[in-house]
């Protein structure tokens, strides 16, 4: 997780799950591109390993071809072919993964990352279709990389805990806020230049992890659909146990829909100005001026 010391927070390897599921998995999509090659290379294929990935699962800016490839709004989000693009991607997933996790908990990690990846990918079919500038690249333009899914992240932990200082190496202590608005505003200054493609998921991405801060700060869950979908593909491929019956007593559904909603928004309300409490605290002394119970409540509220 995050180890803390000086007030801040600082990073160290651990087994975060879903983190490490993440960054095994966009790693194990690199390297089988890689191995693929020597056999595309000695059949003397068409395309090659790369062209070959690039055409089936980036995803196309062109709607008539993403009609017809419409699981590449997913599987962009996962493909490099360049190792460079995959180290820097995998640099800031993890570091900025391991503060998501300690800040919002593990199980958002994996539908923030979907929901930003897709939100990045609709902005930049959306702009590659409306504005002029882009109509001459429109028909051959593809994306690919994490970028957007990581920008998700740093703009969510950003909007999120905006004063929370974090160590960095040359630069000492600087607040989430202000490192979440460089990485953002050096996206936006660069539409214009270089990767106006890659730029505008950047933004897309961003915009997503901002408002599922914001929401989620009130109790709702803007990503919530990630889950609902991955339950329904898994139950796809999978078959269920029958369960045996079971007769147990149950309220009327007025009553319970009553008592639940009830019970559910006073909860969340006291543990969401409690979260905010520690957070201020944090923000105002330091990690390490938190209670041993401080310390525990607000790890049971990330793994909420």
């Amino acid at each position: 997780m995050w180890n803390t010391s000086n007030n801040t927070f600082k990073p160290s390897f651990s087994q975060n799950n879903m983190l490490v599921r993440l960054l095994y998995a966009n790693i194990a999509v690199f390297l089988a591109i890689k191995l693929l090659a020597l056999p595309f290379w000695l059949f003397q294929t068409q395309l090659s390993a790369d062209q070959f990935a690039l055409n089936w699962f980036a995803v196309p800016s062109d709607l008539t071809k993403l009609l017809f490839k419409p699981w590449t709004l997913l599987s962009y989000m996962f493909l490099h072919l360049g190792f460079f693009h995959i180290f820097f991607n995998m640099l800031g997933l993890y570091f900025l993964g391991q503060l998501f996790v300690q800040l919002l908990g593990e199980k958002k990690l994996w539908t923030l990352y979907i929901s930003g990846g897709i939100a990045g990918a609709i902005l930049y079919i959306i702009f590659f279709n409306v504005f002029p500038v882009f109509e001459s690249i429109t028909p051959f333009s593809k994306m690919l990389g994490a970028s957007a899914s990581v920008f998700a992240i740093v703009s969510a932990v950003g909007t999120y805990a905006p004063d929370l200082p974090v160590r960095m190496i040359f630069l000492g202590n600087i607040k989430l806020k202000y490192i979440a608005g460089t990485f953002i505003l050096i996206s936006f200054l660069n539409i214009s230049k270089a990767n106006p493609g890659g730029n505008i998921a950047h933004i897309g991405g961003a915009l997503l992890g901002f408002f599922f801060a914001r929401k989620w700060r009130k109790g709702k869950d803007i990503t919530a659909w990630v889950n609902t979908a991955t339950a329904f593909v898994k139950a796809i491929f999978t078959f269920k146990k029958k369960s045996r019956m079971k007769v147990k007593y149950k309220k009327s559904n007025q009553q319970q829909r009553s008592e639940s909603r009830y019970e559910y928004n006073s909860r969340k309300k006291e543990e969401q100005e409690q979260v905010d409490a520690i957070l201020d605290k944090i923000s105002r002394s330091g990690y390490d001026s938190l209670t041993k119970a401080e310390k525990d409540f607000l790890f049971r509220a990330s793994g909420k």
